[in-house]
């Protein structure tokens, strides 16, 4: 599909993972009067005395759970949440009334503060810092699984802008531990396990391979034309050795990329200091593009995974790790509230185009195609 075509796309488009999602495509909408969301405010101070995860205040979070590097000045504090949305304290027992059923809303939530400067964006930071962001996610994913048999799932998520949910100014992440599986998660394992079981491929893969060498070209069957051409790498934003960048065919958000390893995994805490360099240019570059094309953009981060145990063992070969960045470019409407169908006025083919088109600095061209 062609960008010069685009204003005419009215697709509802299936997700290839989770079959029972779906999001309408309809660029015609992206010519409406509409509010957009704001660039993010952006306090590009290094410090700001007033900011409780800025350096010289350590005293005002609680106690460190952990830091990178062990000793020194730190480059990553990880803290508890002073507002948590689960608890690990005491717990109240689950109820089950009728129809009316709860659990203990038992858990962790923790905040890890990115990096000592205030006002610094990821596409900003150094990729050796990234990294070791990464790092940090992997270590504490990894303890909250092993110190804790009742925690099912450890989500790590950024958020950044108000738009997005972010409260506090400075960079920062946040993992949030919990006894259940998400339903997002527990959709995407059960549906590429149900994947696997049918064709013995991997959904993920078999997706990745299609990015990088289908080509076809469909016709009308009447008149001969051209209906739409797939070309080789049209959703790919980013690539580097060890993971790529995608736009998703089936995108919720108008500038959603999802960042997988090329090669299978699905345990992100088994993660070797290697993939997690080349995860980190990865992000670097495609936050860049992201940030050159949309401007201030808001946005959420999060990182979806196998979790660990006997159950989900079957699933090691039917499931792929992977960052979904989620720009918040739009405000839902009452449509998508009340049928739950997202709704994306720019064609992911587009969006991927334009992504890809941005000369990041010590490039001498765009993307390759």
């Amino acid at each position: 599909m062609e960008e010069s075509a685009d204003r005419g796309v009215r697709e509802i488009r299936i997700d290839p993972i989770v079959p029972t999602d779906s999001v309408l495509v309809s660029t015609a909408r992206n010519m409406r009067p509409r509010r957009a969301e704001e660039p993010a405010p952006r306090d590009r101070r290094d410090h700001l005395a007033a900011c409780a995860f800025c350096t010289g205040n350590e005293a005002q979070t609680p106690p460190e759970i952990a830091r990178l590097p062990a000793t020194g000045p730190w480059a990553i504090r990880i803290v508890r949440n002073l507002y948590p949305v689960v608890d690990d304290a005491g717990g109240v027992a689950g109820l089950t009334f009728g129809l009316q059923h709860a659990i203990d809303g038992y858990g962790r939530h923790e905040v890890i503060i990115d990096h000592p400067h205030h006002g610094i964006c990821l596409h900003e930071m150094a990729e050796s810092h990234l990294a070791t962001l990464f790092a940090a996610y992997r270590l504490r994913v990894g303890q909250l699984y092993a110190g804790d048999a009742r925690l099912r799932y450890v989500l790590v998520f950024k958020n950044f802008g108000p738009a997005a949910g972010a409260s506090m100014g400075h960079t920062h992440s946040q993992i949030v531990a919990l006894p259940v599986v998400p339903k997002n998660v527990a959709d995407e394992l059960h549906h590429s396990r149900a994947y696997y079981e049918k064709s013995g491929h991997c959904v993920f893969c078999t997706l990745l391979d299609e990015a990088l060498t289908f080509e076809a070209t469909l016709y009308d069957r009447r008149s001969g034309e051209v209906v739409r051409h797939i070309h080789v790498g049209q959703y790919v934003v980013e690539r580097g050795e060890r993971f790529i960048a995608i736009k998703p065919f089936a995108s919720r958000y108008e500038w959603e990329v999802h960042i997988l390893p090329l090669d299978h995994a699905s345990d992100f805490v088994a993660a070797s200091d290697g993939d997690l360099a080349d995860l980190a240019r990865v992000v670097r570059r495609t936050m860049a593009r992201l940030e050159a094309v949309v401007g201030g953009v808001q946005y959420n981060l999060f990182l979806h995974a196998r979790p660990p145990g006997p159950r989900y063992t079957p699933h090691a070969a039917s499931y792929h790790y992977h960052l979904e960045i989620c720009p918040r470019s739009t405000i839902p409407s009452g449509f998508e509230l009340g049928s739950g169908l997202f709704i994306n006025t720019i064609s992911p083919e587009a969006a991927a185009k334009r992504l890809r088109a941005v000369v990041l600095e010590g490039d001498d061209e765009p993307h390759p195609r």
